[in-house]
């Protein structure tokens, strides 16, 4: 397992360091600094308790730029973001997955994107590249967590019928528009993805509270929850609430010449709180309702976000 996912992880930075030149050598900005750090892990076990489908994911990202100053720069380039995700895609049955259930899917993605704003309007643009199959190791380290923590170990139907070994190149765009509305601040945005999954989504957030104002915060693409990277000091909470729907074109997670056929959309309902103490310890916890993927799915699933941060 672990020479699987060092190989894996080494040829993701491989390709990082042939794409950050070329998107770092588009910046205007002066000396960098390190900005912040994020991370979001979920799992349906802090959700519905179920393991199955959206089972397990984990977001990260580092932050680099000029001086932070509360809102985006206006150059491309200047505000880079290094991405991290880890996922797990399970049949709801891992032992024994019923027929015309969604394959077992194992992802590691490295990527590198900009975070910028015109006219008030925020934009986060870049590309990933998203690594499947076993040689990411993930169908080994999940069998591992199941034999400590409990639960069903991946039989051999399921590990033999997994999307296999791939890398997938994948663009991805965001463009929203943050909206102040009394206490509330709304972000309606819209989505678009092309690679592992083609896609083009649209939603919006509303949040209330001190967490978040003058921050970054980066969409996590499993559940739409927005994890916070570049944080103030302030004591405080944050309440959010969010939705949105994606038309989806294509998916390697659901490949159609195998007889899996995508739902007409897919749906995500979100909410979730935010809370800072003065001792700078910080906390999340999250919510996300997701809809239907394929024909054929029995039910929708909800899963649970957690971030937890403790200063001494």
């Amino acid at each position: 397992m672990h020479r699987r996912l060092t190989a894996a992880l080494g040829a993701s930075l491989l390709s990082l360091s042939i794409l950050a030149p070329l998107m770092i050598g588009t910046a205007q900005a002066g000396e960098r600094q390190q900005l912040g750090y994020g991370r979001l892990v979920t799992n349906d076990l802090i959700g519905d308790g179920r393991d199955r489908w959206r089972t397990g994911s984990v977001a990260s990202s580092r932050v680099w730029g000029p001086e932070w100053t509360g809102e985006l720069p206006e150059g491309f380039g200047d505000l880079l973001e290094l991405r991290l995700n880890f996922e797990a895609i399970a049949p709801e049955q891992l032992a024994a997955p019923a027929a015309g259930d969604r394959p077992y899917a194992a992802a590691i993605s490295v990527g590198l994107h900009s975070h910028f704003q015109s006219a008030g309007t925020e934009f986060a643009l870049g590309g990933d590249l998203v690594f499947t199959g076993p040689q990411t190791g993930i169908d080994d380290f999940q069998d591992f967590m199941h034999d400590y923590l409990g639960g069903d170990d991946i039989n051999s139907t399921t590990r033999n019928g997994q999307i296999g070994d791939d890398i997938n190149p994948t663009l991805v765009a965001e463009i929203g528009r943050p909206l102040s509305l009394g206490p509330a601040r709304l972000r309606p945005f819209l989505e678009m993805r092309a690679g592992v999954e083609t896609l083009a989504r649209i939603g919006a957030d509303l949040s209330f509270g001190r967490i978040g104002q003058g921050e970054l915060l980066v969409r996590d693409p499993v559940t739409g929850q927005r994890y916070r990277t570049i944080r103030t000091p302030e004591a405080g909470m944050g309440f959010v609430f969010g939705g949105d729907i994606a038309y989806v074109d294509y998916s390697e997670y659901l490949p159609s010449n195998q007889g899996y056929q995508l739902t007409d959309s897919r749906t995500r309902l979100r909410t979730g709180l935010h809370v800072q103490t003065e001792a700078g310890h910080r906390f999340f916890y999250g919510l996300t309702w997701l809809g239907k993927e394929f024909e054929g799915q029995r039910d929708e699933q909800l899963v649970g976000s957690l971030r937890i941060n403790l200063e001494f």
